[in-house]
């Protein structure tokens, strides 16, 4: 059963994308940088000719076998055509066999819907053939909610935790909430039957991050609102901390 009522969707400080998906795929060993490379050269500007946005992609610091990345679009109707478009076309056509080749699984995907969208600038981008990896650590945290409570918790974050980041000095990104639309491209599977909350935030390095952790561990506020948080987590948090590939547009 669903939430009887869903968070407010804000309006999109880029105009970008009122749905994302994050995604991570497990890759056999020792091939993450070969899909990176491959990704970085082929997949960016072919992916957004046809109305996608790919906002960033990033090397897991905890998974050596993990590439994460997000891409986002302005509707799910644009979703339906954009994907269409391009796993149909000839530059997927092209490359899908090395691609692949490199993925144990690809079918670790959150399709999520913004509260505070991300404020994507793809002229942050390097140009095509960068190999120089930009700065920076984005740090992204999934709250696995229950069902039932899961409308209650982004207001919660909003008035009880949020200020306790903002007091630490770690500035919230963007936040997003599952987007509870039928996945219509059913060739790219998507979590269904799951509800999260999803926020980023971005760190100069991970001795950036160690540091503004250790500063909230610390924190009497922070403890008393996770202590608040737990009732309503369906399953642990997951934090994923990812280093910028040379093509990301993301990053500090």
């Amino acid at each position: 059963m669903k939430p009887t009522t869903q968070p407010r969707i804000s309006e999109p400080s880029s105009g970008c994308c009122r749905v994302v998906e994050l995604r991570r795929y497990a890759l056999y060993r020792g091939q993450r940088e070969t899909l990176i490379d491959l990704f970085d050269r082929e997949f960016v500007e072919t992916q957004e000719a046809v109305g996608m946005s790919v906002l960033g992609q990033f090397r897991d610091l905890d998974d050596p076998n993990s590439f994460v990345w997000v891409r986002g679009f302005s509707d799910m109707k644009t979703r339906k055509q954009a994907l269409e478009a391009f796993y149909g076309g000839p530059v997927w056509k092209q490359h899908a066999h090395a691609a692949n080749a490199t993925m144990i699984d690809s079918d670790n995907v959150l399709l999520l819907r913004p509260l505070v969208d991300l404020d994507f600038d793809r002229s942050r981008r390097a140009a095509a053939g960068s190999t120089v990896d930009p700065p920076g650590l984005l740090a992204v945290t999934i709250w696995p909610l229950a069902r039932a409570t899961a409308s209650e918790v982004p207001g919660l974050f909003t008035r009880e935790l949020e200020p306790v980041l903002d007091r630490a000095g770690i500035s919230v990104l963007a936040t997003y909430v599952t987007e509870q639309s039928e996945n219509t491209f059913p060739g790219l599977p998507v979590r269904e039957n799951e509800n999260v909350l999803v926020w980023m935030s971005m760190f100069e390095d991970e001795r950036d991050h160690a540091r503004h952790i250790r500063s909230l561990d610390h924190s009497a506020a922070w403890r008393d609102a996770s202590q608040a948080l737990t009732q309503y987590l369906d399953a642990a948090e997951e934090v994923l901390r990812l280093r910028p590939t040379a093509r990301s547009a993301l990053h500090a």
